[in-house]
């Protein structure tokens, strides 16, 4: 399965953004899912295992459980699938962000000026 089919699906996205915060539980993974998806345990496991099975995540028995965790390097491949996209991007990224540092340095000399 190529990584944007993996995903492409906002459920596997959602267990990754959790994922991204540290090791879970598939226990704990499935009740974050099942309550903002409605998909049952067996839902949850399938996707863990898409995850998995392409190398987005890793998982490591402790006990009964099952530790989740992200592995990144299908991430670092679709950063560099990316990397030649950014030139559309970054000049308006870059412009914002200068925006912003004028806005709150007129900000300061304003606050400073008792204005």
């Amino acid at each position: 399965m190529h990584a944007f089919d993996v995903l492409g699906d906002p459920v596997r996205r959602r267990i990754l953004e959790l994922l991204a915060d540290g090791e879970m539980s598939s226990g704990a993974v499935s009740e974050v899912v099942r309550e903002e998806f409605g998909i049952s345990q067996p839902g949850v496991s399938q996707h863990l295992k898409v995850l998995r099975e392409n190398g987005f995540a890793t998982v490591r028995p402790e006990g009964a459980r099952r530790l989740y965790a992200v592995d990144t390097a299908p991430l670092r491949d679709i950063d560099a699938w990316l990397d030649r996209f950014r030139r559309f991007w970054t000049p308006h990224l870059d412009a914002l962000s200068t925006e912003v540092a004028r806005g709150k340095r007129e900000r300061r000399l304003r606050e400073g000026s008792g204005q």
